[in-house]
């Protein structure tokens, strides 16, 4: 058994009277403070996606050999662009003109990927996540990437009375299932929707729930075991 304490509040008297009382042995080791923060720092990487898309956080030196570059420093939410359901959305968003269109983010995380939506030219970026730690730090992300075009709430389900050319959702397959007659009711005419979070081997799963809305497949990908379906009205 471990247990940690402050070294200004151990005793050593008292727990060598505990141990004798109790039968039991112990060790005693000093942790040496270490900065969490430089270490986590160390180990957190940048991510490239060929020429298009440099994510990296505010502690990283500019990359400025891609189109878009995003600084997105995470705290308690998804999307730093290492997971591969994010690399995939990138990639798949990478696909359409957004320019002059109103995108819907369904689970926005760190606001990656509204973000990018507003990089590439979105005069509207309607992102929702249902965590207010997320929203918290989108917020900040959004600020750190000077966007002005995204608008953030807090809701776990598909906003009523919002349309969108283009919808994209990185969520996971049953939140997915559970709303998308909600995110199809969204799509303007001509609109496309950018989805993931859906493991390879769920895809014959859910591809009979979009053909049951109708919706047809124009794109699928697959990296590390997770698929992304880009899906038209």
């Amino acid at each position: 058994m471990l247990a940690y304490i402050p070294s200004a509040a151990y005793n050593e008297s008292q727990l060598a009277a505990l141990a004798s009382e109790m039968q039991l042995t112990y060790s005693v080791q000093h942790v040496e403070p270490i900065n969490w923060n430089q270490q986590w720092e160390s180990n957190f990487d940048p991510v490239t996606i060929d020429s298009f898309l440099h994510i990296r956080a505010a502690f990283h030196p500019p990359f400025g050999q891609a189109t878009h570059e995003l600084v997105i420093t995470p705290k308690m939410s998804f999307g730093t662009g290492h997971h591969a359901t994010t690399r995939l959305m990138a990639s798949e968003m990478r696909q359409l003109d957004l320019n002059d269109k109103t995108v819907f983010d369904f689970g926005t995380g760190t606001g990656v990927l509204a973000i990018l939506a507003e990089k590439m030219g979105a005069s509207r970026v309607i992102a929702i996540d249902n965590d207010s730690w997320s929203l918290q730090n989108a917020a900040e992300n959004i600020e750190a990437n000077q966007c002005s075009r995204i608008e953030l709430s807090e809701g776990a389900a598909p906003l009523p009375g919002v349309s969108a050319d283009i919808i994209v959702a990185n969520i996971n397959l049953s939140i997915l299932t559970e709303h998308m007659r909600a995110l199809v009711r969204m799509v303007l005419p001509g609109g496309q929707l950018v989805l993931s979070g859906i493991l390879e081997e769920d895809i014959s799963t859910f591809l009979p729930v979009c053909e049951q809305e109708q919706l047809r497949l124009l794109s699928q990908q697959t990296l590390l075991g997770w698929s992304v379906l880009r899906l038209a009205y």
